[in-house]
């Protein structure tokens, strides 16, 4: 048996190890990559201000048509076809750049329209194939003259496609939408500018190359935030304009407003530069549950895409809302730091460029723009001239040209036939052959001579931009200037030097034991301070005590019925024409000026809406007068009742009954009655006065209905009480009595009335329960007294909206008739310096 040959052993491939140095083969490696990085993801080229993936995305939407004009598309197909034909990387890469582009909020000037959800500051957008976007009106001035060879065209990643390497960038979009991107071992941090100052310093740079850095700045001040705000202190503004290199401080827009009748607040209108509501909830709580901020009772976010940003930060009362702000920019991001770090990409190469430089190399950019699309368009204009005097010849004797191309044998023959008989070059022979006979019906000498000559003119035109260099900077800065008065717009930021910080001590010694937010500079001081009530129910606080005393100063508001000296973390009472009394904190009033002398009660609030929940006033209801609540009051009722209570209120209730009421009785008046000799003044409808010394009403308790204070008749009420210290009433003119009448049929509001100003002083003083005596002769037709008080002089009168009213100047005897007046008086009152001493003399005593 034949043996088997042994199998050959396998051949063992030679190795091929290679030996390298791994230090020299990262090094290499980590370059190449952080190139790509640099040049292909993260960095800006400072010509366009774009990153790769956004100069693809804007050129691709040009290429697909997707114009302001044109309809939206989905986002997901756009970026299908940026990431299909020129960026290869992740779609999400792809949208997340898109998405920015279209926020209105990360950039000064959006360059994509999107319609749909693309998220907020707080929240991300919806996914790509939920969202539509088309180019903006910015985008068609980025991408603009792109078929005129104003740029550079390189192939894409498969060499299937060619893309721009630069967009022509009609403003500098670098400076006016920022950039912000992480490199390997570097990064950049661009802020957003106003596009009218851009455009304003590139065009002064154009016009005057050898600009400084301080003249460029007269026209680009400082950052312009999409989200507004104020940058405060410019001196690192300055340095990153001159390194490229620096930092500023933005805050929020705050003011101080009576968000509510009984609380002020803290209202933000304006957020810092990518800071969101949200961001700023969370650490007010933060802030507050680690007990580095007080004085906060609650946070509302009211922003709303129609009306804008809006949070409302409500305080507790006693606190000063200037030193709580203060602590807001501390621990919250209601005030942050911007870092400009001014790093792009020029001729392939990451620099640091200051304000200045990034202006050239933009300006330097756009000159070469512009020439060269002028270049092109010269070059296309010389063509069609050329082609429009070779149709010129031709046309003029049209029938032997027909009969030459008929005749030759081929096109070659026709070609030189006409070249030789008609002295044509090569182009206008093709171009003739290449003529339909269709298309000469519309041809004819006249027109073609009309469009030699506009040909001429514009190569005339473009040969002098090309051969003048100042012709050619003015025509880029008309180009700027238009792309500024189309899509510029106002400032949003306010530009503020160095602040001084609101005064806020912090206590943060060992021995203090509170925090720095609960230091007591936090807190309102318990300073002096008068409140007020109006007439038409204004009302409001101040502590402006001696503009108020100053006898020399008018006052455009409406009679004062109450003002009481108090303090801003005092207490005053309420006085309801129901009886009761309710205890009102003056540091929930809302706070007036006195500006120029002059107390706007406008900016205080209503007293109605002041008193709400448990307090709130009952259906017909009204607060008669302000009282404080260590003093004896004098109340008295329309049924003539008195009473003067001891100010023996509760002290753990916020409203109590101070007069028992009978049979639909209601206080008409209430004002402080501490000394015996006081006057207390009743005026009945039917023109009585009586007059007598509190002395003559013992003080109470709060229980009770008082005793008699006014006789009255049938059907007759008491309209008007007042208290007035002694020494007025017994000095002449120290106190007045106006009256004002009308008749049964005379509708309100309507018609002459007739006022009366008597001194009180003429007015007898008698017993207390008696009908005292007539204050007021009737005319012919009146029959009752529409308004009576006895108020320290001068009076002041007022309508019913609060409009000053002039009272007759000459006293009438005190049962004379009154003087009839054209316009309608309903309130009178005492002078607020006449208001102001009585109060300062009760609070004193």
């Amino acid at each position: 048996m034949a043996r088997r040959p042994a199998a050959a052993a396998p051949v063992t491939p030679p190795e091929n190890i290679t030996d390298i140095d791994v230090s020299s083969e990262m090094e290499t490696s980590f370059l190449e990559y952080a190139y790509s990085v640099i040049y292909s993801r993260a960095l800006p080229d400072a010509r366009d201000g774009l990153k790769p993936v956004q100069r693809r995305i804007l050129y691709m939407m040009a290429q697909m048509g997707l114009r302001p004009e044109k309809g939206h598309v989905k986002s997901a197909r756009v970026v299908g076809e940026v990431m299909g034909k020129l960026h290869p990387h992740g779609d999400s890469a792809i949208y997340d750049a898109l998405v920015r582009m279209a926020q209105s909020w990360a950039l000064r000037l959006p360059l994509v329209d999107g319609h749909g959800n693309f998220g907020s500051l707080d929240d991300g957008p919806a996914a790509p194939r939920y969202t539509e976007a088309r180019m903006a009106q910015a985008a068609l001035a980025m991408t603009a003259d792109l078929d005129e060879d104003v740029v550079d065209f390189e192939p894409n990643y498969d060499n299937q496609f060619t893309q721009p390497e630069v967009l022509p960038s009609a403003f500098p979009n670098l400076l006016v939408n920022g950039a912000s991107g992480i490199a390997v071992g570097m990064a950049t941090n661009m802020a957003p500018h106003n596009l009218r100052e851009v455009v304003s310093g590139a065009r002064h740079l154009i016009l005057h190359p050898e600009a400084t850095l301080e003249d460029i700045m007269t026209h680009i001040p400082g950052p312009d935030m999409p989200s507004g705000g104020r940058i405060t202190g410019l001196d690192g503004v300055y340095e990153a304009y001159r390194t490229g290199r620096g930092s500023f401080r933005i805050r929020a827009k705050a003011s101080i407003e009576q968000v509510t009748a009984r609380r002020s607040g803290i209202v933000i209108t304006e957020l810092p530069y990518m800071v969101g509501p949200e961001t700023i909830i969370a650490k007010i709580k933060e802030a507050a549950q680690a007990k580095k901020l007080v004085g906060i009772s609650d946070v509302l976010d009211l922003t709303d895409r129609k009306h804008g940003t809006r949070m409302v930060i409500e305080l507790k009362a006693g606190f000063d809302p200037k030193a709580v702000l203060a602590q807001l920019y501390r621990y919250t991001p209601l005030e942050t730091n911007f870092g400009i770090n001014n790093v792009a990409l020029v001729n392939d190469q990451p620099r640091t460029l200051g304000l200045l430089e990034l202006l050239q190399v933009y300006v330097d950019h756009r000159i070469k723009v512009v020439r060269r699309r002028t270049s092109h368009r010269l070059s296309k204009r010389q063509h069609r001239l050329h082609l429009v005097e070779g149709l010129l010849v031709a046309i003029l004797d049209i029938d032997q040209v027909i009969q030459i191309i008929r005749a030759a044998d081929n096109s070659a023959a026709a070609r030189t036939r006409l070249m030789t008989i008609f002295d044509l070059t090569e182009l206008q022979a093709d171009h003739i052959l290449e003529l339909r006979l269709r298309q000469l019906t519309r041809y004819s000498t006249l027109e073609l001579e009309q469009e030699q000559q506009k040909l001429q003119e514009e190569i005339a035109q473009l040969t002098a931009i090309l051969d003048s260099d100042a012709l050619l900077r003015t025509t880029v800065a008309d180009e700027l200037q238009e792309v500024a008065d189309r899509h510029g717009d106002d400032r949003r930021t306010e530009l503020l030097d160095a602040e001084a910080e609101p005064a806020v001590t912090a206590s943060t010694g060992p021995t203090s034991g509170k925090s720095p937010a609960e230091s007591d500079s936090l807190e309102i001081p318990d300073a002096p301070c008068w409140v007020m009530l109006s007439d038409s129910g204004m009302l409001a606080r101040t502590t402006d005590r001696a503009s108020l005393l100053h006898p020399s100063r008018r006052r455009r508001h409406d009679v004062l019925r109450s003002l009481v000296a108090t303090t801003s973390r005092g207490q005053v009472g309420a006085v309801t024409s129901d009886g009761r009394m309710v205890r009102l904190p003056v540091m929930e009033m809302p706070p007036v000026e006195v500006v120029g002398g002059t107390v706007n009660l406008n900016q205080g609030g209503k007293i109605k809406d002041f008193m709400a929940g448990s307090l709130q006033l009952q259906k017909k209801e009204q607060v008669v007068a302000l009282v404080p609540l260590d003093r004896v009051v004098a109340v008295a009722t329309a049924a003539g009742r008195v009473k003067r209570v001891n100010p023996d209120y509760p002290l753990n209730r916020e409203q109590w009954e101070i007069i028992t009421l009978k049979d639909q009785d209601q206080v008409v008046g209430a004002s402080v009655a501490a000394e015996d000799d006081d006057e207390l003044v009743f005026l009945s409808g039917a023109a009585q006065l009586l007059r007598f010394p509190a002395s003559h009403v013992r003080p109470q308790g709060r229980t009770g209905s008082g005793v008699a204070g006014m006789k009255l008749s049938a059907a007759d009420a008491v309209i008007g009480f007042s208290v007035v210290p002694a020494a007025a009433a017994a000095t002449p003119a120290g106190a007045v009595v106006v009256t004002c009448s009308s008749g049964a049929e005379t509708l309100e509001g309507l018609g002459q009335a007739t006022v009366k100003v008597t001194d009180l002083a003429e007015f007898p003083a008698k017993g207390r329960a008696t009908g005292g005596v007539r204050a007021h002769r009737f005319l012919r037709g009146e029959d009752h007294l529409t308004l009576g008080s006895a108020v320290l002089a001068p009076a002041l009168a007022a309508d019913r909206r609060g409009a000053a009213r002039t009272l007759p100047a000459e006293l009438v005897r005190r049962d004379g008739s009154g003087i009839m007046v054209d316009q309608p008086i309903d309130a009178v009152g005492s002078s607020p310096e006449a208001l102001s001493s009585a109060a300062l003399s009760w609070a004193d005593a």
